[in-house]
């Protein structure tokens, strides 16, 4: 068996040391979660029990945790099915050029590289010199989208530059409409595409902090909340709301991936029962 040579194990170090860089923070957070009663921020750990996870559903004195919560939940499901309705009228009007294509799309990426604090306060700034009222409903809305809509399209661009246009060929000589072809052919052979730029809508949007600072209005979501305990809050409980959260995301990408796999599973089914059909 041939040696290993020097830079595999300096490669291999570098990235043992990206996953601490990376995880490491997550699980002291969420060792520290789990201290006694008489625990406090810091090392060493005072006992070892669940009571700041029961203490998250108590009644807290700052803060509203839950409200929160379920504001970035609705606020995310509204950012999710956003972008992945705009991304893919997006990507098929792209797939035919028209005047000013390039100016769009340009004006359309450029959100990526514009400050995020910037966006949101430009974004509150229009609304309240419009004399319309500063919501995470409608303006926080409207900042993320700047946000996740460029991923969006970006992933949709990549899909139907590879798609293969034989299939609505032949879909349009059996004599589908161009509805039915988009219906019938073009989105289930994009789902999994479209259930990652779910995943990347309602991530982006569950976890944005910069673009919701000033366009959430008096009503916080779930980064602003955390954001806020972090300056009141000197207990472990804001350890336990940490972990809970980073269980809930995992939860969110593992029902998409979830998803992904039963699609992947069903088309083979439907292709193999079309296979049979036709021996």
């Amino acid at each position: 068996m041939e040696p290993r040579r020097p830079a595999f194990y300096i490669l291999s170090a570098f990235f043992g040391l990206f996953l601490v860089f990376l995880y490491g923070p997550t699980f002291t957070i969420a060792i520290l979660s789990f201290q006694g009663p008489q625990g406090g921020l810091t090392f060493p750990m005072r006992g070892v029990s669940m009571h700041w996870f029961y203490d998250l559903f108590e009644q807290q004195a700052v803060g509203d945790i839950w409200g929160s919560f379920r504001r970035s939940f609705v606020l995310g499901l509204m950012v999710m099915v956003t972008t992945v309705v705009v991304s893919v009228l997006g990507g098929l009007a792209f797939r035919k050029r028209f005047a000013g294509s390039s100016i769009v799309f340009y004006l359309i990426i450029t959100s990526l590289v514009i400050p995020s604090i910037l966006i949101s306060l430009g974004v509150g700034l229009i609304f309240s010199q419009s004399g319309l009222r500063v919501h995470w409903a409608t303006s926080g809305f409207g900042s993320q989208l700047t946000w996740t809509l460029p991923f969006g399209l970006l992933i949709m661009f990549a899909v139907f530059n590879r798609f293969d246009k034989s299939y609505e060929e032949a879909a349009r000589d059996l004599g589908a409409s161009p509805w039915q072809t988009i219906r019938y052919v073009v989105l289930p052979i994009i789902a999994p595409s479209l259930i990652g730029v779910a995943l990347f809508g309602f991530t982006l949007s569950y976890d944005e902090f910069a673009r919701t600072l000033l366009t959430a209005g008096s009503y916080n979501t779930l980064p602003l909340e955390i954001f806020g305990m972090t300056t009141n809050v000197t207990t472990p409980v804001i350890f336990a709301l940490g972990t809970m959260t980073t269980v809930f995301s995992f939860l969110v990408i593992g029902v998409f991936l979830l998803t992904v796999w039963f699609l992947g599973k069903r088309r083979a089914k439907h292709g193999s029962d079309a296979g049979k059909g036709m021996m």
